[in-house]
C-alpha cells in the first residue's frame, strides 16, 4: 500500500512564501480533496510534490514509501509512482501520443526492458474507448490542437496507462461538459484501489459526485484549514466560504496574488521535455 506522507511543508517563489505548514498523508485505496478560493496555495502544492524547479521548499518534508522525495527530479518522482493531471497540458507538436506514453512507460521500467507492443497496444485502444475518445488517437501529437476537455481525457488516458501509486488530479474537471465529466469520473472510479491514492483539487462539488472522495480538506493561506467529508462540501456548495474563514479567523484567505495556472503550466513543459530527453 502507497503512502504518501506531507508534514509541515513550506514552499515559496520569488521570496513570496505560499505554502504555510501543509500537513496531509495519503494511502493507497484513499481519495482526498482540495477545495478552497483561487490563490490559496492548491496548485501549488500539486506543483510542489511533482517538483516544480522554480519552487524552492524552505521546512517540512514530502515522503513516498519513507523515500524523501526532495532529493527527486521531477521525473524520478514519476518514476517512483507519483502521477499529476495538470491545469493547462501541454501541446508537444511532432510527439504522438503513443509515443510519449510508451516512452514513459518504458521509463519506469528496469534498464533493458521495455513494455510489449501487443501489450500497449491492447490497453492503450481499451483506456481510449473507455474515455470515449477519438480513434485517431494513437497517431495525433500530444494535445495539439486539441479542445479543453480531450486535452484533460488525455491525461486520464496517461494516468490509465502508467498505473501511477499516487494521482494528483489537479481541476481535472475544468473544461469538461457534463457527458464528458461522468466520463472521467468513471475512469477514475475504476481506478480506485488499495494499490492507489487519489488527490483532486477542485473548486466544484460537481466532481465529487462522479467520484467519491474519502476526506475533503479546505485550504486557505497556504494550509489546511478544515476537513470533513461530502456534507463539508455540500456546506461549501450551498454557503461558499465565507463561513469557514470567520469559523478560523481569516480575512483574506488569498497568498498567492497571481492565477497558479501559468505556474503548473512551466512544470508541464519541465516534465515533457525531460521525458522526451530520457
Amino acid at each position: 500500500m502507497p503512502i504518501l506522507k506531507i508534514e509541515n511543508l513550506h514552499a515559496q517563489v520569488d521570496d513570496i512564501k505560499i505554502l504555510k505548514g501543509v500537513n496531509l498523508e495519503i494511502k493507497g485505496g484513499q481519495t482526498h480533496a482540495i477545495m478552497g478560493p483561487n490563490g490559496t496555495g492548491k496548485s501549488t502544492l500539486a506543483s510542489v510534490i511533482m517538483g516544480h524547479p522554480r519552487y524552492e521548499v524552505t521546512e517540512g518534508s514530502i515522503t513516498l514509501d519513507g523515500e524523501n522525495l526532495l532529493d527527486m527530479s521531477t521525473d524520478e518522482r514519476a518514476r517512483a509512482g507519483l502521477f499529476l493531471g495538470m491545469q493547462a497540458p501541454q501541446e508537444v507538436p511532432g510527439v504522438t501520443n503513443s509515443d510519449f506514453i510508451k516512452t514513459a512507460m518504458n521509463a519506469r521500467l528496469k534498464e533493458g526492458e521495455n513494455v510489449s507492443l501487443f501489450k500497449f497496444i491492447r490497453e492503450f485502444d481499451q483506456a481510449v474507448a473507455k474515455l470515449k475518445m477519438r480513434e485517431d488517437l494513437p497517431h495525433r501529437y500530444l494535445n495539439d490542437g486539441f479542445s479543453g476537455g480531450e486535452k484533460k481525457r488525455n491525461e486520464i488516458l496517461q494516468m490509465r496507462m502508467l498505473k501511477p501509486s499516487i494521482a494528483i488530479l489537479d481541476e481535472i474537471d475544468s473544461g469538461l461538459d457534463i457527458d464528458a465529466l461522468k466520463t472521467v469520473g468513471e475512469n477514475v472510479t475504476e481506478m480506485q484501489s488499495e494499490d492507489r491514492g487519489f488527490l483532486l483539487i477542485t473548486h466544484y462539488q460537481r466532481l465529487l459526485d462522479y467520484i467519491k472522495a474519502d476526506t475533503v480538506h479546505v485550504m486557505m493561506q497556504g494550509r489546511i484549514v478544515k476537513s470533513g467529508d461530502a456534507e463539508l462540501v455540500k456546506r461549501i456548495d450551498q454557503d461558499g466560504y465565507d463561513w469557514i474563514k470567520d469559523e478560523v479567523g481569516i480575512e483574506d484567505e488569498r497568498v498567492v496574488p497571481e492565477a497558479e495556472k501559468e505556474e503548473q503550466t512551466m512544470l508541464g513543459s519541465c516534465a515533457t521535455r525531460e521525458a522526451l530527453e530520457k
